[in-house]
């Protein structure tokens, strides 16, 4: 049983691999605008070296090979994961390596743009970015990229309704609450990391849109969130028939969540 409080950094290495196809057809896409930010602020474009922390089942490493790199070298700690990874988007140019960032050996100078997509905040924060600014040629750059859901500019019905459903439950280190924001809109502490990095922040770019979800859909999402795959079965189950209950009755069966593509990026001086 997870008690109330933040999961452990080393929970997010086994979070999500239970239901790779589940997880990858649940999670939204990024925006096409994300691809946009990346090529004016971290040099994203054909023929570039790329390293992806955190792949995952490639939500970001699609659109990123989308763009022709030379290479890219994804990073993905689960081994369920990352199998799904390599065949899913089987390709010359990509390379996975299934092991936690930190065992992974990063030869110095060799690559131009770093990307962690929805999975930064599974670090300790400073010493990756060090490893990562030794591992950046001149002027490469570092991109962190996170689908946050919710926006605390606009209200998220949806939301409120539900929240009582996860009271006293354990939460993602990148979760926000009512005393903290959440990991990917804290523009000063994610300027302050890249900073004690020696890297040279970017103004962070956030775009705001709102995903629409059916009751299904809601419930496959929810069932992808690491704060729900941390409770014992049963428990998980009721949350999420909970979950769709709202989402049919309250809501008529469509919902939205107002989501905040948060882009933080950050360049290696020389």
């Amino acid at each position: 049983m997870v008690s109330a409080g933040d999961l452990p950094l080393g929970f997010g290495r086994q979070a999500f691999g239970a239901d790779p196809a589940g997880y990858h057809a649940a999670r939204p896409a990024y925006p096409d605008a994300t691809w946009t930010v990346l090529g004016q602020q971290a040099g994203l474009k054909q023929g570039i070296e790329v390293l992806e922390i955190g792949a995952g089942t490639g939500l970001a490493t699609g659109p990123l090979l989308a763009h022709e790199p030379a290479h890219l070298l994804a990073i993905e700690p689960d081994a369920r994961l990352a199998a799904f990874l390599a065949t899913n988007h089987a390709n010359p140019r990509l390379t996975v390596i299934q092991q936690p960032f930190e065992m992974v050996a990063l030869e110095t100078h060799s690559v131009d743009l770093v990307v962690s997509a929805t999975a930064f905040h599974w670090l300790d924060a400073i010493p990756a970015l060090v490893r990562l600014e030794q591992a950046l040629r001149p002027g490469g750059a570092v991109a962190l990229i996170w689908n946050e859901f919710g926006d605390p500019q606009r209200h998220d019905a949806f939301h409120e309704a539900t929240r009582h459903l996860f009271a006293g439950r354990a939460s993602s280190p990148a979760a926000g609450d009512d005393t903290r924001v959440p990991h990917s809109l804290h523009s000063e502490a994610r300027r302050d990391d890249f900073l004690a990095a020696g890297l040279i922040p970017d103004a962070p770019q956030y775009l705001s849109w709102t995903l629409t979800l059916d009751v299904e859909g809601a419930r496959r999402l929810y069932a992808s969130f690491s704060n729900v795959t941390a409770l014992p079965y049963d428990e998980r189950e009721r949350l999420l028939d909970g979950l769709a209950n709202i989402a049919a009755t309250a809501f008529g069966g469509r919902i939205e969540r107002n989501m905040v593509t948060a882009i933080h990026t950050a360049r290696r001086n020389s």
